[in-house]
């Protein structure tokens, strides 16, 4: 016997009239170029969004093209957000951050018909045009606006769109061989969105009464999200264009009255250090949260938020195969009124799967390993906005078991909750002597110091124990340590055996497009020279 429903679509048009029929009057506000802030309603959004979807059309672009992005956060970029995939066409947010060379494998791969471009970024296009078949560039300060001003919203129809169209893509960042692309249906975003708004990390969740503000950029996985979710729920959005310093941030926050905002670690790291150098500057009182993800956040850090400066930091885990978000930190019940650092430890972690995803974590023998809070295993993922396979990568589907879960490539253990902690990335994973040596633990340790800024720890190759750890550490401006100082900061928490071998202090830590520290980079610096066992 079948349920009586209504095959409903789960598309984003839908999403577009809920947001122009109910907030049409709440705010998108945007930092530009030169610092000035403009400000619109949703509902000129969606007549803006609705034009550039026409004009596309009336271009002579076809259902299911690509139309690509190359931009920072602003309003147009949100236009883009809706316009394109409302359309019925796909959105494909570019990484600025990558090489030329990357740029133009991936809109090549893609098959990107149109790009939108921010003038400032316009050189960088002319850098890996010629690789690919893009047909038409508008830029944002420029012919964007007469391409919108070509169509007239009053002609808008919206498509008749099947859910399980694209809607949008992204690239992974290729770290492991060449960028591969995951392709989000209007099903799965539209799911994604219920799903992060309904979830309730550390037992705040958004409203309409909220502003967001995404440091996260809308062209690494889809902003984690946000932009939709802020939409969907009526919340005002804050875009800072270009200024992701820790001071520009901070004045967003309290100029907008920023309620929620998300980015990755080293984005706080930034913040947390110069709200420490000049404390009682900014007034965050209305802050509810700040979601981190993107790497593992240091227990320090967010320890520091709280004690410091009365500030939540919500630590969550996902990636582009994901939607992004697949967890949200969550506090047992039973634990309200437990110490602090009972709850920074809940605060560390990545939380539970949100409400449809579910986890299981698998040993190199294809055990499930057991939750234990101690116990390492490969984190595997299913769900409805999880990818089943890449974009025309056929050689790909050792990413996924036999059964349909997706190898994340995380190393994970569960606490007897299920709380997830990540422990590093397989690829990052310690392999010494036998025994895995958890290189994110030990760069948290790091940053707990009160001296050091910035720690990556890397594995280096050693004649009898296969692989050794290796801590390169950034110290904070005017400060001081040794490495005998800091391993002795790090011996009581840990065996002798994990400790580093060589702490290599440097001036700067490379990091990748997205801000994650790129340990290839440091592989390639120290690994070739020999460790020195430590005594």
């Amino acid at each position: 016997m079948d349920g009586l429903m209504m095959d409903f679509p789960l598309t984003l048009p839908t999403l577009l009239r809920r947001v122009e029929t109910y907030f049409g009057e709440k705010e998108v506000v945007t930092r530009l170029p030169d610092r000035s802030f403009h400000r619109y309603t949703y509902s000129e959004m969606a007549r803006r969004a609705k034009q550039l979807a026409l004009a596309l059309r009336e271009l002579g672009l076809e259902r299911g093209d690509r139309v690509a992005t190359l931009c920072w956060n602003h309003y147009q970029h949100l236009e883009a957000y809706f316009g394109i995939p409302c359309g019925g066409f796909v959105l494909h947010t570019l990484n600025l951050r990558l090489h030329p060379n990357d740029i133009g494998y991936i809109a090549a791969h893609a098959g990107d018909r149109a790009l939108i471009v921010d003038a400032s970024l316009a050189p960088l296009v002319q850098q890996f045009l010629d690789q690919t078949e893009i047909e038409h560039v508008f830029v944002v300060e420029d012919s964007y606006e007469e391409l919108l001003a070509s169509a007239d919203p009053a002609g808008w129809i919206a498509p008749d769109l099947e859910e399980n169209e694209a809607a949008a893509m992204c690239y992974t960042s290729g770290t492991t061989g060449m960028p591969k692309g995951v392709v989000y249906s209007h099903r799965s975003t539209i799911l994604h969105t219920l799903g992060v708004a309904a979830a309730t990390p550390m037992g705040v969740g958004v409203s309409e009464q909220d502003t967001i503000l995404p440091v996260v950029p809308m062209f690494h996985a889809n902003a984690w999200g946000y932009p939709y979710v802020a939409a969907m729920l009526g919340a005002n959005q804050v875009f800072p264009g270009p200024h992701l310093d820790p001071e520009s941030l901070l004045e967003d926050f309290v100029q907008q009255g920023v309620t929620w905002t998300a980015g990755v670690p080293t984005i706080w790291l930034g913040i947390l250090q110069l709200l420490d150098a000049q404390p009682g500057r900014w007034d965050l009182s209305r802050m509810k949260g700040m979601l981190v993800g993107g790497s593992a956040a240091p227990r320090a850090m967010i320890a520091g938020f709280k004690e410091r400066h009365n500030l939540v930091v919500c630590h969550g885990w996902g990636m582009t195969e994901t939607s992004p978000v697949a967890s949200f930190p969550a506090l047992p019940g039973e634990l309200s009124n437990a110490d602090d650092e009972t709850k920074f430890d809940y605060m560390a972690m990545q939380g539970l799967p949100l409400a449809l995803v579910e986890l299981r974590a698998r040993d190199d023998s294809g055990n499930e390993i057991p939750r234990d809070g101690e116990t390492m295993g490969e984190l595997e993922v299913r769900g409805p906005w999880v990818a089943s396979a890449y974009y025309e990568t056929p050689d790909s589907s050792d990413r996924w078991t036999d059964d349909g879960w997706f190898k994340t490539g995380d190393i994970v253990s569960f606490d007897p909750k299920g709380h997830i902690q990540i422990k590093d990335r397989s690829k990052d994973v310690i392999k010494s002597g036998g025994e895995w040596i958890s290189s994110v633990e030990l760069e948290n340790a790091l940053m707990a110091h009160p001296a050091v800024a910035e720690a990556a720890v890397i594995a280096i190759p050693d004649d009898k124990w296969q692989e050794r750890p290796l801590a390169a550490v950034l110290l904070k401006d005017g400060a001081s340590a040794s490495a005998e100082e800091l391993r002795d900061f790090l011996a009581p928490q840990f065996a002798k055996w994990w400790l580093p071998d060589r702490i290599e202090f440097v001036t700067e830590i490379p990091k990748t497009a997205v801000g994650k520290f790129r340990k290839t980079a440091l592989r390639e610096q120290f690994a070739p020279r020999p460790a020195v066992p430590t005594p």
